[in-house]
């Protein structure tokens, strides 16, 4: 089995990359990454040097270079995690969003199209849905309702895939998962950021005082749910990956407050963001009948995340500048300051 990971070097890319290469002998895995401030070789360390595994430095909007390496490579597989992901920074400055989430995959889906690739494996998320607050979880056939440039490009990029899929009958399946945790997750979101905060006793920033829902998946039991839509799924279909796991914002600091034994004064609400959604929920009846579960329970998962961020200072200690400790400021005032 030959697969092609584009963003593969990213938080999520590079612990399935890792799931492959752990789970199945035959796998040869190839990363396309054009590594960003997210995407870093640090997170391959570990399999860097497997003979089943290799790296290309690449854009996915650059159509020329794709087509070479896919060509070269001869995937069984493509799975496409190449996005800009961050809300705030989507807030801030749009146009990469679009570029990457947009462009980008047009330019993969393209190339797909043309050298005939067996199957792509799309990851969107949770949040063209928007915010489901006093609505049920949303289920793959709701309307999209994005509220941030973010969602937005990714809602336009699943839209691209639908389209190909009806048209050139590209054979690509998307999946929208909900809030992945884990090991190698940039510090700016909000578990590993409340981590590293409470780690030095710093106050702990929550939007509008926290009280946002979202859904956790253990990022390990999402790389399962990708396999068994990358084998099990259907062309054309879209697949949620939710956790069945809600917890409010507050919900999620306290307990790793709690977890780490430090005091919830460290707590600071904070100016909420422009268009921040109350609640994300989906249902998932369509990737149960696949035979896939999440298996983490969430105190043992984050229990094991707050471990690998103590354990592992060398990853995350470059990343951070001296604002990244300095006391937060409201949305406005960091939008101001670039």
């Amino acid at each position: 089995m030959r697969v092609l990971v584009a963003g593969g070097a990213g938080f999520m890319g590079s612990n399935f990359v890792r799931y492959l290469l752990g789970r199945y002998p035959d796998a040869e895995v190839l990363v396309y990454d054009k590594l960003t401030y997210a995407g870093r070789l640090d997170n391959l360390r570990d399999v860097y040097w497997d003979k089943r595994f290799r790296f290309v430095l690449g854009d996915i909007g650059d159509e020329e270079r794709l087509m070479e390496v896919i060509k070269s490579f001869e995937p069984d597989v493509i799975v496409n995690f190449a996005g800009e992901t961050h809300v705030d920074r989507s807030i801030n400055e749009p146009a990469p969003f679009l570029e990457t989430n947009v462009v980008g995959v047009f330019h993969l889906l393209e190339v797909a199209r043309r050298l005939e690739v067996p199957r792509l494996v799309h990851i969107s998320t949770d949040e063209v849905y928007g915010d489901r607050w006093n609505l049920p979880p949303a289920s793959e056939d709701d309307c999209f309702r994005p509220s941030s440039p973010y969602s937005a490009s990714k809602a336009s990029g699943d839209l691209l895939c639908q389209a190909y899929w009806r048209t050139y009958r590209l054979p690509v399946i998307i999946l929208r998962p909900s809030n992945n945790y884990g090991p190698y997750q940039y510090p700016e979101k909000l578990i590993p950021r409340t981590i590293i905060r409470a780690l030095h006793d710093k106050p702990i920033p929550l939007y509008g005082g926290g009280w946002q829902k979202r859904d956790w998946l253990y990022v390990m039991d999402f790389a399962e749910a990708l396999d068994t839509v990358m084998r099990r799924g259907s062309p054309g279909e879209a697949y949620n990956v939710p956790g069945f796991n809600e917890k409010t914002n507050l919900e999620v600091v306290r307990d790793i407050l709690r977890l780490m034994g430090k005091p919830e004064t460290l707590i600071k609400t904070v100016e909420d963001r422009p268009g921040h959604d109350r609640r994300y929920a989906m249902r998932g009846e369509k990737i149960l009948s696949l035979g896939w579960r999440p298996k983490t329970p969430w105190h043992k998962g984050l229990r094991e995340t707050i471990e690998w961020y103590l354990g592992n200072e060398w990853w995350w200690r470059p990343l951070l500048g001296d604002e990244f400790f300095a006391e937060d400021t409201p949305w406005e005032t960091r939008r101001q300051n670039g």
